[in-house]
């Protein structure tokens, strides 16, 4: 029986749900902060949609073809952390050179993850180190939460009440509500600019990537422990933890890896595993028959390459609310993203010191030789390990 008769056979209206909802989930909150780190990084619209279209054509190829190759519900997304660090890197270099970054993250990720490097890696930097840089990254999006409720109440606060409240029932669509709630309200206060909505296909715009050290040191690498942390880590849980143990990993990062070394110049900063988004399509929820799930994978990758088409509908609706919206979006979004580095760097109590230096650091947004601050974060963190807590093994004795 061939592919296609397979999945007519095992096709069923909960798994093509559960694929729809995980794109409109996955798109909302990275996408808010996208539009933040395009405009502070001085990108034209035309920039904008193709990053846009790069990430949504190459997540759902790689997912739709890694799900019909493997029969389980692979679900590929783009590293959240990753468009966060952007935010911060992106006024300090040219965006030849954040390309070029973008190639060498790949190259790193394809490198560590099809080696083994990775898992022997990520076992000798202490937990603690990983999670506070990306709470570093993250922690500039939580306080301008705040600082856009001050800025507009009658905006921020039915979004902020509307996430909270859907987040104890349902928390996977909490992000998707607060989205809904703040169009609604931006209708009624008369906020919403339609005249910039545009419903035209994508013509991307391809940018011959640069060769900077600096931007491989200070943005490629952060970006590949970002995304293999944050990202390939968890993305990997979810799948063993819903029974898929006998799925191989190394080809799922090679695909994802290449398919960014590919799309990079289109802006393309990292096709990843999803993570939380992921157990949408691997739960019961999605179907009873574990065997069959695998067809929410090939309906999500569907979606995205859809969504990917349309990217300038989706770009110019952003375009359209006030920045204090998208800026409150982008705060819930990360928010459990936040808190899950803030815990991890506190877990351990003898390495809770190297874990708030490595966040105070990040968070900072200091440079040094034109490297930011996510890579210092890093560094002062495994120094800060090694002097408190990294313990010499006895010699023995003859």
């Amino acid at each position: 029986m061939d592919a296609w008769q397979h999945f007519k056979k095992d096709f069923s209206t909960s798994a093509t749900i559960a694929g729809l909802i995980t794109v409109l989930v996955s798109l909302t909150g990275p996408v808010a902060i996208i539009i933040q780190a395009a405009k502070v990084g001085g990108l034209t619209q035309m920039q904008l949609t193709s990053w846009i279209w790069a990430m949504s054509i190459t997540s759902g190829v790689c997912g739709l073809w890694l799900s019909i190759r493997y029969r389980t519900p692979i679900v590929c997304a783009f590293s959240t952390g990753g468009a966060a660090l952007l935010i911060d890197a992106l006024p300090h270099y040219s965006y030849n050179d954040i390309i070029g970054a973008y190639i060498f993250a790949a190259l790193l990720v394809v490198l560590l993850g099809v080696s083994g490097l990775f898992s022997r890696l990520m076992q000798h930097v202490p937990r603690s180190i990983v999670s506070g840089m990306l709470a570093g990254i993250l922690f500039a999006f939580g306080a301008h939460l705040f600082v856009s409720l001050q800025q507009a109440p009658a905006l921020v606060l039915p979004i902020v009440l509307a996430y909270l409240i859907v987040k104890r029932a349902i928390p996977r669509y909490a992000v998707l509500a607060a989205l809904l709630t703040g169009i609604v309200v931006c209708i009624m206060l008369g906020q919403l600019n339609t005249q910039v909505l545009s419903f035209s296909l994508v013509i991307p715009e391809f940018t011959v990537p640069g060769l900077s050290i600096p931007a491989f040191v200070g943005v490629g690498i952060p970006l590949a422990f970002v995304a293999l942390a944050s990202q390939y880590a968890p993305g990997v849980a979810v799948l063993q933890s819903s029974g898929y143990h006998h799925t191989p990993i190394s080809p799922l990062i090679t695909t994802t890896g290449i398919s960014t070394i590919l799309f990079a110049p289109f802006g393309l900063h990292g096709t990843t595993l999803a993570a939380i988004t992921a157990a949408i399509c691997t739960g019961p929820e999605c179907h009873p028959d574990p065997q069959r799930r695998y067809v929410a994978g090939i309906v999500c990758g569907a979606f995205y390459i859809f969504f990917g088409l349309f990217a300038t509908v989706v770009t110019t609706l952003f375009i359209a609310i006030p920045e204090t919206f998208v800026a409150s979006l982008a705060g819930l979004a990360l928010l459990g993203a936040l808190s899950a580095g803030l815990a991890g760097a506190m877990a351990k109590e003898t390495e809770r010191e190297a874990g708030v230096i490595t966040f105070l650091m990040t968070a900072s947004g200091v440079s040094f030789f034109g490297v930011g601050s996510a890579f210092w974060g890093l560094i002062a963190g495994v120094a800060a390990y090694a002097i408190l807590v990294w313990k010499r093994s006895p010699q023995k004795t003859a």
